[in-house]
């Protein structure tokens, strides 16, 4: 098909996704069960009832259905800012000169400044649904902690999120949008839990991670009559969700017959990397297409490409399932950098399989190189991206150069997953000089896994 390709392609509210598209349903290996830390037997759906909403437990468990009706109600509520735009780069290829087309794909244009709203909408429908009072949650960068305060504005629900305190100081506005849309946010750890006193007390001074505050959220939901957990990343349920991101792209890539080489996608938890590439990875599963799939992810917390595919508790309180997945070790805290959203030990089961099988690759990278990458495509294309997304910008301009040497004409793909104004104590620490690479151990790493539970 010859067409001239716009800067953006939108799809209409028609050709907006009806349904969720579940990888698992076309893996031949699928990801591992999690696992009861007590019996070490799968989690039932009872067990699970107990800690999430009965609805998102059943999508949780799906391993077999491809399609997944999206109800109306949620539907009408992505049209507010969906569908979202797939942006040609022209001006950034013609800053790097490369033959090499980059896309994007946009999901930055909603308050909650990220892709999160997609699955939060979705978590708070249920649980209203299901008649409770209110939910809990963890953020790290706040994005997350951000979109589910608005959904549970939007249905009237309590939300109490629980904000990895590095970023609770880092980012006060982020906090005050979630407070805005009438969430209470509590910097963890936190003394306001039991969780939260035991870490203190083994890690005086921490600055906190994502581990610690999904702890202390699950501790208040389970605790709590009325009320249940909701996550923003690593559950399949999530990555479920998020293949709106996948679905909407590949239509607006069809739309103009554009076939991509190349996809590229950020990677803490895995629903950003999981919701792009989810209908890609579909059609590589079946055989009908191939694609090469990069996942980027931060030196400082390199749970694909340094972590163990091991199972291991999904926090670091050692209350939630055990998950089987590549892994830091859930007593790893990782250095505060200031991609606060990338900074959890695990990764999604789902994706740790298809990566455990061979079906795309990893790359980690530096913050200051990552910020690099975030000033030249903000002076180009005009967007502040965010320090998460800047992951995936790297990566793509680091396979743009390299047609630039090869004379090859590759088609990439990358998430720009949100934008980066409640970041900006990053990019000055950055401007300053005062950003460090701080990369862990091989010792450190060692020490975390030695605490790994024992499974056989």
């Amino acid at each position: 098909m010859s067409k001239e390709i716009p800067y953006k392609i939108y799809l209409t509210e028609e050709e907006m996704p009806k349904e969720w598209y579940n990888v698992r349903a076309d893996m031949k290996n699928k990801p591992a069960p999690l696992l009861n830390p007590g019996t070490l037997k799968p989690m039932t759906a009872e067990e699970l009832s107990a800690v999430f909403c009965d609805e998102l437990v059943k999508q949780e468990l799906d391993d077999t259905t491809r399609f997944i009706e999206i109800p109306e109600e949620i539907r009408n509520f992505y049209k507010m800012y969906r569908p979202s735009p797939l942006v040609r780069a022209y001006c950034l290829e013609k800053k790097l000169g490369t033959p090499a087309k980059i896309y994007y794909k946009f999901e930055g244009n909603n308050t909650s400044g990220s892709h999160k709203l997609n699955s939060a909408i979705a978590q708070a429908y249920y649980a209203k649904k299901q008649g409770l009072k209110g939910v809990t949650t963890e953020t790290g960068a706040g994005q997350w902690g951000t979109a589910l305060s608005m959904a549970c504005s939007y249905f009237e629900l309590d939300c109490k999120v629980f904000m990895v305190k590095v970023s609770y100081e880092q980012k006060p506005f982020r906090r005050e949008v979630m407070r805005t849309y009438g969430a209470s946010v509590t910097p963890s750890p936190s003394e306001t839990t039991n969780i939260g006193k035991k870490i203190l007390a083994a890690h005086p001074g921490t600055t906190g991670s994502l581990g610690c505050a999904i702890s202390e959220a699950v501790e208040v939901a389970t605790s709590t009559p009325g009320y249940r957990y909701v996550l923003g990343s690593v559950l399949n349920q999530v990555l479920l969700h998020q293949s709106v991101i996948g679905l909407e792209a590949k239509a607006a890539l069809d739309k103009y017959g554009i076939k991509p080489d190349v996809i590229i996608g950020c990677a803490g938890g895995g629903s950003n990397l999981g919701g792009l590439i989810a209908p890609f990875m579909g059609e590589k599963l079946r055989g009908e297409a191939d694609y090469q799939i990069i996942a980027i992810e931060p030196a400082s917390c390199p749970s694909f490409t340094r972590g163990k595919y091991a199972y291991d508790f999904c926090d670091t309180g050692m209350v939630c399932p055990l998950s089987k997945m590549y892994t830091l070790g859930s007593d790893f805290i990782p250095a505060p950098n200031h991609a606060g959203g990338l900074r959890y030990h695990g990764m999604s089961t789902t994706l740790s399989q298809l990566y455990d099988d061979g079906l795309m690759e990893a790359r980690s990278v530096k913050q200051t190189e990552v910020f690099e990458a975030a000033e030249t495509f903000a002076r180009v294309e005009g967007i502040l991206p965010a320090p998460e997304s800047s992951h995936a910008i790297k990566a793509a301009i680091d396979e743009a150069m390299k047609c630039k040497e090869t004379g090859e004409e590759k088609t990439i793909v990358f998430g720009l997953t949100g934008t980066g104004y409640f970041d900006l104590v990053a990019y000055e620490k950055f401007h300053d000089g005062l950003m460090e690479d701080y990369v862990p151990t091989d010792a450190e790493l060692e020490a975390s896994w030695a605490k790994l539970p024992k499974v056989e």
